[in-house]
């Protein structure tokens, strides 16, 4: 075995135990807070977005061992950061106070038009039409702005742990499969847009209406039977301070600008710069950044990208190797255990897939984006904005799955069926 597939046999072995220890956060957060003499390490290692990057400095420690410096560095160079980067900075912006305003009366606006209590048709828009909107202005934006907005109308109430798990499941779902009716906004279907030729036609044509119908749906079924919750909720607006419009404006052009400069980090960076400054120039109308939250999001997503690039050898084959509907399923299955993004992006390498292949590939992808929080790179922004309103301050990744399956069966039947 010569020493490249060493390194992925490690990397693979690392990957594993990066996703067990995932799965195993809820555990170190519950022994933080018996072991108090240790509860630093424990917390570190509770903390769900530090998992990768831990593991990715471990898999670079072993190419310094086994490779030496060059390959090691080289590697990592060879990695693309793009996606870590724009997360960052699209979870800063969509997260200030005049950005969040804005939205909120925007979703109250629609909520008005619904026959319904404005309690339940804000909890239903923040399901269904904010996930569609990520579709335009990219999934991590929505999920950063439906996350903030669940965090502060409905978490905060005294719900049950078994309302707020469907809802983190039915969150996560949507924005997975909401994102899907242009070819930009969804991070799997960007990786093979470009190669495989779909523009907005083709998307709304194979994805989007399915995609809206399930989204819809799933939104429905949760604003009903937990509607006497929702019922008991008193919603209150989110500031009384005043923000200039001119000052929305310009944080919305600035998203825009971030949005449309999505694939090129040194413009979309040069914005955000700037942006930071415009925020200390007028620091009153502000609320505090989220900085550390949006960079452990992006260390938690880079470690992916470092960790998952030396999966290849063992992923692509067996895509490969799978019927057109066999593909369907085994995609949506191994995006829990890895990056719906990812494993599309491999699919694109392989040349002479039937079309059929490539629609169910990526239909996989995103059907299962809910499933875990390694599955979608929305779902740690998600996961980092919500935790705090469960138990210990940590999320069950076992709750999380259960809450996900029944709106992930629900876009089964709607790629599937129809």
């Amino acid at each position: 075995m010569d020493h490249v597939s060493t390194i992925n046999i490690i990397g693979t072995i690392l990957f594993a135990i990066a996703i067990l220890h995932t799965f195993s956060t809820k555990y170190f957060e519950h022994l933080a807070h018996i072991h108090k003499q240790f509860s630093g390490l424990l917390h570190l290692l509770g903390e769900v977005e530090i998992v990768f990057g831990f593991w990715a400095m471990v898999l670079v420690i072993f190419m310094f061992m086994f490779e030496g410096k060059s390959f090691a560095v080289d590697y990592v160079d060879s990695r693309n950061f793009t996606e870590p980067m724009f997360v960052f900075v699209i979870m800063v912006i969509a997260a200030t106070k005049p950005i969040l305003q804005f939205s909120e009366k925007l979703v109250i606006f629609l909520s008005r038009l619904l026959p319904l209590k404005i309690e339940i048709s804000m909890f239903f828009i923040l399901l269904s039409i904010v996930p569609l909107l990520g579709s335009f202005i990219t999934e991590p934006a929505a999920m950063t702005l439906a996350a903030l907005l669940l965090s502060r109308i409905y978490f905060k109430e005294k719900l049950t742990s078994r309302f707020k798990y469907l809802a983190l499941g039915v969150l996560f779902v949507n924005i997975s499969i909401g994102g899907t009716l242009t070819p930009y906004a969804a991070p799997p279907v960007l990786m093979v847009a470009g190669t495989w030729n779909w523009d907005i036609i083709f998307m709304l044509e194979n994805f989007g209406w399915r995609s809206a119908i399930a989204v819809f749906i799933n939104a429905i079924i949760i604003t009903v039977v937990f509607r006497s919750q929702l019922d008991a909720i008193k919603f209150k607006n989110l500031s009384e301070d005043f923000v200039p419009f001119s000052l929305t404006f310009i944080h919305l052009l600035f998203l825009l600008g971030v949005v449309i400069f999505a694939h090129h980090p040194a413009i979309f960076m040069s914005l955000f710069l700037f942006f930071l400054g415009l925020t200390t120039a007028y620091k009153h109308f502000q609320s505090e950044l989220i900085l550390k939250e949006a960079l452990l999001v992006a260390f938690f997503l880079a470690g992916l990208v470092v960790i998952g690039g030396v999966q290849q050898w063992w992923l692509q084959p067996v895509l490969v190797s799978m019927s057109d509907n066999a593909v369907y399923f085994g995609a949506t299955i191994l995006t829990a255990f890895t990056d719906n993004a990812a494993l599309t992006y491999l699919g694109s390498l392989v040349e002479g897939l039937s079309e059929p292949f490539k629609v169910s590939l990526v239909a996989g992808a995103v059907t299962g984006g809910g499933l875990t929080v390694i599955a979608n790179a929305p779902n740690p922004a998600g996961i980092s904005i919500l935790k705090k309103h469960f138990e210990e301050s940590s999320i069950s990744p076992l709750g999380l799955l259960l809450g996900a399956i029944p709106p992930t069966i629900v876009a089964i039947i709607l790629f599937r069926l129809f």
